[in-house]
């Protein structure tokens, strides 16, 4: 498989936003994404039980307003909002932990249409550790899988742990990092503990340790 490191790295837009959610200080970690499709495909692409697996995970559930999903060995949680083709709200629910995703397809113009993916969390303790990369990175590869999808819908989806242990893999991780730990210090994040984060994220995901920039 030919992978370009620097152009999927380049191809998502990544910001952090500090705010307040249900009266508890909380972070918002937002990606967005051009793919070479129209605004109706990729809309069923993010919300089709059959599709979403060959990108992201198996997914099960009633996927219609107010009902449930369950994606298979990670989050679950409630439909909160759905105005297809253009936007959907659910709760994640992981790990004992509720936070919250928002998702919008918007035209992009010709041969483009645009998703933005917004987390909310309660700011923690995890936060401190590891800043937005945390989420950031796992959904950013979930951008990727998108447009390998999108791209070319008969190639078989990569091994995640495969892809992550490859070099090309780490190396698309590592920059991710880094690039969340540069979104964190443009959102007023101290410059020095959102470096730091970004190492510690990048540990976690490679494996390899990183001294930070």
């Amino acid at each position: 498989m030919q992978f370009d490191v620097e152009e999927h790295l380049s191809a998502v837009e990544r910001s952090v936003a500090f705010l307040d959610r249900d009266g508890q200080p909380a972070s918002a970690v937002i990606l967005a994404r051009t793919y070479p499709t129209t605004v109706e495909d990729l809309w069923d692409a993010v919300t089709s039980a059959d599709r979403i697996p060959s990108w992201f995970l198996p997914i099960r559930g009633d996927l219609a307003l107010g009902g449930s999903y369950q994606l298979e060995g990670n989050a679950g949680g409630t439909i909160t909002a759905c105005r297809p083709p253009s936007h959907y709200a659910i709760t994640w629910e992981f790990g004992g932990f509720v936070t919250w995703v928002d998702v919008r397809v918007s035209d992009d113009g010709p041969g483009g249409a645009g998703l933005t993916v917004t987390h909310t969390a309660h700011l923690s303790e995890h936060w401190d550790i590891y800043g937005p990369g945390a989420t950031g990175v796992g959904f950013e590869m979930g951008l990727l899988g998108l447009d390998m999808h999108l791209t070319d819908p008969d190639q078989p989806k990569p091994n995640p742990m495969e892809f992550a242990m490859s070099t090309d893999g780490k190396a698309l991780l590592s920059g991710s990092s880094q690039a969340w730990g540069e979104a964190a210090v443009a959102a007023g994040t101290d410059a020095t503990q959102a470096r730091a984060a970004a190492a510690r994220t990048t540990a976690f995901y490679t494996g390899e340790d990183v001294e930070p920039s």
